[in-house]
């Protein structure tokens, strides 16, 4: 009796924590309140706070962060590992200088300019150095208890005649959405390497489904100022990114990689698929560690992704900016987009498709382009500069530094795929919401 007590109490506690945890963290990403006449989602307000009543000391911590993610990779050791290491470690120790000449106002007055250091340092470095660590904060809630697994469970029968994957893929692709591209890709890696998914498989998924996480996406819908419609645009990037993935899975260089590997899948579920993954969840909900604990994880990975990507938009972000606005660079990229952009009738084509070449470089910059646009060309680079997903100041050598065997020129062609299409679905759904 005391057993079926015991078991029952234990059921019932992880039951709590599935239903509460996750409801806290679905709260504090998608559930907008209104706070001062603002609505926007609560982890918005606590950074708005942040920012307008601690300013200066916001802008020191996050010149802390950028130093200390410049000096990481020579104190870890890492940086010397691989070409692609030693790349990126240059361009964060010129991230450290960059953000240094910011917060000073040290430097020639041509990167003063108010699209320039100090847009990149104040309007986009300080929030995005608040919001990934707080972010990952509320993700413990959202993914450390059981939601994670239970949507990996009842999503598995669509992946594989819809992405070509099996169905524990699932679990990657929700992990890289609400959580990171690096969680996703590290866990791609790791079943890659153990035989469980194919090179076609993994290279899906790393290139499909590894995009920024909900917390980069408030960033993006912050800077372009959408967060006003940001249930719409987080769910429409979302059905549109996975919609993308879909049709690319099926053209080249995906469609003829192979696929061949060594563990076959055994993706039935005896029973009732919804009571099993009730099952799964409560399971992982019950088996969690306890939630400081998951809080600190959380913190501490978050504060090492924004000390590895503050520094990198110091300075990529600087380099793409510059290269936008002195050199044609972008401009010849960008008629690789221009017919596409001006068939959709989109408002300022040569823009739409500026904007869409830079997102190679930088994920940011497009938004950044296109901050003083109109609504609907707003609405499609802020799609696109999540749904291309592939971007070399992190995205691309983070795919690179794994076992998956794609090479640079298969992801720059299914980026361009991935844009296009990106640009060609978005169109129509950012008319809609203009006109709602």
């Amino acid at each position: 009796m005391n057993s079926s007590n015991t078991q029952m109490t234990n059921k019932g506690l992880a039951a709590a924590k599935l239903i509460l945890f996750s409801a806290i963290g679905f709260l504090f990403f998608f559930i907008p309140i209104t706070l001062n006449g603002k609505s926007t989602i609560p982890l918005d307000h606590i950074v708005s706070w942040l920012r307008s009543d601690f300013s200066y000391g916001i802008q020191i911590y996050a010149l802390i962060v950028i130093i200390a993610g410049g000096i990481y990779p020579f104190w870890k050791g890492t940086w010397h590992t691989s070409t692609t290491n030693k790349v990126l470690s240059v361009f964060k120790v010129l991230g450290v200088m960059t953000a240094l000449m910011a917060f000073f106002s040290v430097g020639p007055a041509f990167l003063f300019e108010k699209d320039m250091l100090p847009f990149l340092f104040s309007k986009l470095v300080v929030p995005v150095g608040l919001i990934v660590p707080l972010g990952a904060i509320f993700l413990a809630f959202l993914i450390s208890y059981g939601l994670l697994e239970l949507a990996g469970i009842l999503l598995q029968p669509i992946m594989k005649p819809i992405f070509k994957t099996p169905g524990k893929s699932a679990i990657d692709a929700v992990a890289s959405f609400v959580g990171s591209y690096s969680v996703g890709l590290l866990i791609t890696n790791k079943v890659y390497k153990s035989g469980q998914y194919s090179a076609k498989e993994a290279a899906i998924i790393a290139t499909g489904f590894s995009t920024v996480s909900a917390t980069f996406m408030v960033i993006v819908a912050k800077t372009l100022g959408l967060m006003e419609v940001w249930n719409l645009f987080f769910w429409s990037t979302l059905l549109i990114t996975f919609i993308v993935t879909a049709i690319t899975v099926r053209l080249p260089p995906l469609r003829s990689m192979d696929n061949d590997k060594t563990v076959a899948d055994v993706d039935e579920i005896e029973g009732s698929r919804i009571q099993h993954a009730l099952k799964e969840g409560l399971s992982v909900a019950s088996q969690a560690e306890p939630l400081s604990k998951s809080i600190i994880q959380n913190t501490k990975d978050g504060m090492l992704m924004a000390m590895s990507i503050l520094p990198s938009i110091m300075s990529v972000g600087l380099l793409g900016l510059l290269l936008a606005k002195y050199t044609p660079i972008f401009d010849w990229v960008g008629y690789l987009f221009y017919p596409f952009a001006w068939v959709l009738h989109l408002p300022d084509p040569m823009l739409v498709a500026k904007a869409s070449a830079t997102g190679l470089a930088e994920m940011f910059l497009p938004a950044l382009i296109a901050a003083k646009s109109v609504f609907v060309t707003k609405f499609v680079i802020g799609v696109i500069s999540i749904s291309s997903i592939l971007f070399f100041s992190a995205s691309i050598p983070c795919i690179l530094s794994t076992q998956i065997p794609i090479s640079i020129r298969q992801i720059l062609v299914i980026w361009y795929i991935r844009t296009l299409l990106t640009m060609a679905i978005a169109t129509p759904v950012a008319f809609w919401v203009a006109s709602a």
